[in-house]
C-alpha cells in the first residue's frame, strides 16, 4: 500500500504526490508561486524548503523553458517531489534533500536569479508530534532570520526573494533585509474581508536600496466562503498576481 496520495494543483493542470501522513502543501504554496509573474529565458529559479513540491511544480508547469531546483531537507518529501515532477513530464524540475544549516550543498550561492520559500512559520509554538510536520513548520536551531539570509546568499546580485510567512513575522523579515535588500513590496494576504490579514506575501530585490511599498489587500473568499475571483484565476488558472484585477 502507498504512504501517499495522488492531488492536484491549478485545476487538475498539476499532479502532486504528498504523505498519508506527513506534510502536505496548502493554498499558500500556489499563492506564493503566483509571486512570480514572468522569466527571461536563462532565468534560474530555487525553491528553498521546497517540501512537497507545490511552489516548484506550479512554477514548472508555468515556465516549462526554464529551469526550476528545489532543496528540502527530508528525504522521504524529496523523493515524492522527484516522482511527482517525472509524472507531470516536467524535465526542467530538479530536487535536491540538503539540510541548508550546514556548510556542502549541492547547489552554489550567488547562482540563482529568483528564490523563493515558505519558510516554517513558527519559532515557540508546540512541535506537532508527526515528525515531519514539525520539521516544516518549526524552525529547528535554524531562525528565520538565519533562513532568509541563506536565501539571498543563493540570489546572484539584485536577484529578487518571493517569501509567504505569518504577519507576524513582518518584522523579522524585515530586519533581515536591512541592508542586504530592497524594493520590497508587502501583499497582505485576507482571508476574508471581516478578518485581519493572518498571511503576508512579500517580494524583494537582493542589494536593492528601493522603498517598501505595501499593496492593497488580496482577499481569498468572499463573505460565503467560496473563493473571490481573483483567488480562483490563481489557484484554479494559473495567474500571477501581477495579470488580475485584485
Amino acid at each position: 500500500m502507498n504512504d501517499y496520495t495522488e492531488n492536484h494543483l491549478l485545476n487538475k493542470k498539476v499532479r502532486i504526490l504528498q504523505p498519508i501522513d506527513g506534510y502536505r502543501a496548502s493554498s499558500d504554496a500556489v499563492f506564493l508561486s503566483a509571486l512570480i509573474d514572468n522569466l527571461k529565458s536563462q532565468e534560474r529559479v530555487l525553491d528553498v524548503g521546497s517540501g512537497t513540491g507545490a511552489v516548484s511544480l506550479c512554477l514548472a508547469y508555468r515556465f516549462p523553458k526554464n529551469q526550476i531546483f528545489g532543496l528540502e531537507i527530508q528525504p522521504r518529501l524529496t523523493e515524492l517531489s522527484a516522482q511527482s515532477a517525472a509524472e507531470n513530464g516536467f524535465d526542467n524540475l530538479f530536487y535536491y534533500q540538503a539540510d541548508i544549516r550546514q556548510k556542502k550543498l549541492p547547489l552554489k550561492p550567488c547562482s540563482f536569479d529568483r528564490v523563493i520559500t515558505n519558510p516554517p512559520y513558527a519559532e515557540h509554538d508546540q512541535p506537532s508530534p508527526n515528525l515531519s510536520k514539525a520539521l516544516a513548520h518549526n524552525h529547528n536551531n535554524f531562525t528565520l532570520t538565519e533562513w532568509l539570509k541563506f536565501c539571498l546568499k543563493m540570489l546572484k546580485p539584485f536577484g529578487k526573494i518571493y517569501l509567504i510567512n505569518r504577519t507576524q513575522a513582518l518584522n523579522e523579515t524585515l530586519n533581515a533585509f536591512s541592508g542586504r535588500a530592497g524594493g520590497i513590496k508587502i501583499i497582505p494576504l485576507y482571508s476574508k474581508p471581516t478578518q485581519n490579514a493572518k498571511r503576508i506575501l512579500v517580494i524583494a530585490q537582493k542589494d536593492s536600496k528601493a522603498p517598501t511599498t505595501i499593496s492593497p489587500p488580496f482577499y481569498v473568499y468572499n463573505a460565503d466562503g467560496q473563493y473571490t475571483p481573483p483567488a480562483n484565476k490563481i489557484l484554479r488558472d494559473g495567474k500571477s498576481f501581477f495579470t488580475i484585477d485584485i
